[in-house]
């Protein structure tokens, strides 16, 4: 069966994850974060892309991206993808692909789970047991929300901006957030909302979305691979 083209309506937020192909390491020193950060902010602003949030992890990264157009999350990982690849290649003297495949995304519901998922995208280093909090860890979105670190790649979504008046009130709040624990209902939802490139909301947003693509938002599947579930932090 073909593949249903992606969802990806103007001003609707996306989760995007990309992994290693066959879950090998993407990126091997701070060299390669920045040179990923850098051409992720150049590729993001000549495609029309918003990021809200990000984490660069050692096999897989994910973002939390609002395009102007209907396309350019596509365009932005296929030029990202390709200079990215280029210099990786090229650094340690290797060959062939790094990707494993196309990069999954779900459509976000803003007003519902845009700031639960940047949580769990945020959160992904301290479930991989590398750090005890998400600010200890560099290459992620968290000090720029959460701290109110300047970071050239970031856009807050307007959700984010909501959460209070000054800098200070919106970082504050969102610190807050991350007092208790996601449980494991919510990591399953966003697991698979994006895996499955299915969205990740409420009804009432599913049936918007429906309307805007003029195709069904959750295409249904059967056997095995409509039960598997990759986890990713």
């Amino acid at each position: 069966m073909a593949r249903l083209p992606r969802i990806g309506a103007p001003g609707i937020p996306q989760h995007i994850i990309q992994r290693g192909n066959n879950r090998q390491a993407c990126f091997g020193s701070d060299r390669d974060f920045a040179a990923y950060a850098h051409w992720l902010e150049e590729c993001a602003r000549q495609s029309g892309v918003a990021i809200h949030a990000w984490v660069f992890m050692s096999n897989h990264v994910h973002l939390l991206a609002t395009p102007e157009t209907a396309n350019a999350v596509s365009q932005m990982m296929q030029t990202l993808g390709r200079r990215y690849v280029r210099y990786f290649n090229r650094s340690y003297q290797r060959t062939g692909t790094l990707w494993e495949g196309r990069f999954k995304s779900c459509v976000v519901d803003a007003e519902n789970y845009l700031l639960l998922c940047q949580r769990y995208i945020e959160l992904n280093p301290v479930r991989a047991g590398m750090v005890s909090h998400p600010g200890d860890y560099p290459w992620s979105s968290y000090r720029a929300n959460g701290l109110g670190h300047a970071a050239r790649l970031w856009t807050p979504h307007q959700a984010y901006c909501e959460l209070g008046r000054s800098a200070a009130d919106r970082a504050a709040a969102y610190r807050a957030l991350f007092a208790g624990q996601m449980d494991s209902a919510q990591l399953a939802q966003i697991r698979r909302a994006t895996n499955r490139g299915i969205c990740l909301g409420n009804d009432r947003f599913k049936d918007e979305v429906e309307r805007l693509a003029q195709r069904p938002a959750c295409p249904l599947q059967t056997g095995p691979e409509a039960r598997q579930q990759t986890p990713d932090g």
